[in-house]
């Protein structure tokens, strides 16, 4: 079992990486490997709606979102991270995941996901609610911990000092590996769901 922890701060060693060591160490505890995946500072595309992946199952650009997509489809769960910026994800995140989770939509369905924040002081709520949604439109049951999911701090230093942040990463991950635990005993199939888009209402 296996959780893809993914860094989108532009510090491969900050706030949010800080943040996610302690998700990885609570993982551990329940017995669940993880991988921090890291966002190169590279130029990232954004999603140009060509619906090439439509027919071809992978993005047109062929970058770290194919790569990763790839270590998706044998992930069992994710956490998607971010400092928060004018109180909203970082953009590569969002182009990240934009591309990623519709050209690679078959691989994250009904598998667990959360989303962490850091941030030096506010913001962090509002951006929790953009990623949320991805989740909740790609059929992923959505982990929870024991308050909201953020860790506050300037520094990594001050982020390891965020002793209820770090209590909150802490059970995340616990949390998580205990769902994934849950979901493979089971071993229950997931349903077939239906999709339709409709562009206007009759």
């Amino acid at each position: 079992m296996k959780v893809l922890l993914v860094n989108g701060g532009p510090h491969k060693n900050g706030c949010t990486y800080t943040a996610l060591c302690e998700i990885a160490r609570g993982l551990e505890e329940q017995g669940v490997e993880s991988e921090i995946y890291f966002i190169e500072n590279a130029p990232l595309r954004d999603c140009i709606g060509c619906l090439s992946c439509k027919k071809s199952g992978i993005c047109v650009f062929d970058d770290c979102v194919n790569e990763f997509t790839a270590k998706a489809a044998k992930a069992d769960g994710f956490v998607f991270a971010s400092p928060v910026y004018y109180a909203h994800p970082t953009g590569k995140l969002l182009s990240f995941m934009d591309r990623a989770f519709y050209s690679g939509a078959r691989h994250f369905a009904f598998k667990p996901a959360a989303a962490i924040f850091s941030a030096r002081r506010a913001g962090s709520v509002a951006s929790m609610d953009v990623v949320n949604k991805y989740f909740s439109i790609a059929s992923m049951p959505i982990v929870s911990s024991t308050y909201w999911n953020h860790v506050f701090g300037k520094a990594p230093e001050d982020v390891l000092k965020d002793e209820e942040g770090m209590m909150t990463m802490f059970n995340l991950g616990k949390n998580m590996g205990w769902l994934i635990k849950c979901i493979a005993a089971a071993g229950i199939p997931h349903p077939e769901n239906q999709k339709i888009n409709t562009n206007f209402i009759k």
